[in-house]
């Protein structure tokens, strides 16, 4: 079988950390996220990791052109061409999966499938209240999952457009979501 390439989505509080881990290992890909992927090219100095870092000291948002570059400069390690890759925060918005979609389209690659955790926001809202951390207050949620909202409705339409999107039910205990998961990867291998 093929590498698999997977994005996963879903709202924070959704437990995409949780099932990321599981289905990399489950399927031997490389799990790989934005916040990874800057801090990566933070550390090796590339030429896109130091404008990155500039800007992230400055308390910016890294633009789609350098988070772009950035994940052009990921996939280009043998790592991913060998074991494929599960994306976690990356695309955020249509730009970026168009992005994404040149990128592998350079690499003779694409994408199998995109994953899309599904969990009221009532219920994140109180995994992320339960989690008590400093900037989990109840503003800062609401605030981070409209901006969600609001940029990830296009994206899912995008990766519909594809017939790429696998909505999966992310209620529930962690191996009863783990083997919806499963079955959708299956079903697209």
């Amino acid at each position: 079988m093929s590498a698999l390439r997977m994005v996963i989505l879903g709202r924070q509080g959704s437990g995409k950390g949780t099932q990321s881990l599981r289905i990399c290992e489950a399927h031997g890909c490389i799990h790989v996220s934005t916040g990874d992927m800057l801090r990566s090219a933070v550390a090796q100095g590339t030429e896109l990791g130091l404008q990155a870092s500039k800007i992230m000291d400055a308390g910016g948002l890294v633009s789609d052109e350098i988070m772009n570059g950035i994940v052009a400069e990921r996939f280009s390690h043998s790592d991913i061409s060998e074991h494929g890759v599960l994306l976690d925060g990356f695309p955020r918005t249509v730009d970026q999966a168009n992005a994404l979609e040149r990128i592998l389209g350079s690499l003779s690659q694409d994408l199998r499938i995109a994953l899309n955790l599904d969990v009221p926001i009532e219920i994140v809202t109180q995994r992320m209240l339960d989690r008590r951390r400093e900037d989990d207050t109840p503003e800062a949620i609401r605030r981070r999952l409209e901006l969600y909202e609001t940029q990830t409705a296009p994206l899912l339409d995008w990766f519909t457009s594809r017939d790429l999107l696998s909505t999966i039910d992310g209620v529930g205990t962690e191996d009863e979501v783990f083997a919806r998961i499963d079955a959708a990867i299956g079903a697209r291998s």
